[in-house]
């Protein structure tokens, strides 16, 4: 297995104050991905950074394989979540959490 650097989004449950620092979460891929019914949003101004796979990773509960992923985001939607946080990169209002 070959083991590389990723980078991630966190995700929070708590309205950004800006509204250009995240991106909402929408229901329905919510509801897909088996999360809570709770709003949520990715933030675009800090990333986590670590190796994949590695010892960050959980095994997610209640689930009979040994998958540490919940889904995949839609195209469209990890575009403009790309977009936005490439922005805000270049705008200098981002920062690592460096998990190596």
């Amino acid at each position: 297995m070959i083991l590389g650097a990723v980078l991630v989004l966190p995700i929070t449950r708590s309205p950004p104050g800006d509204p250009a620092s995240a991106v909402e979460i929408p229901t329905v891929t919510k509801k897909r991905l088996g999360l809570d019914d709770g709003r949520s949003w990715i933030l675009l101004t800090e990333w986590n950074e670590f190796v994949w796979p590695g010892p960050d990773l959980r095994r997610l509960p209640n689930r009979t394989d040994a998958t540490v992923a919940y889904g995949v985001l839609p195209p469209s939607l990890f575009a403009a979540i790309r977009e936005r946080f490439l922005t805000v990169v270049s705008a200098g209002r981002a920062r690592r959490i460096p998990r190596l």
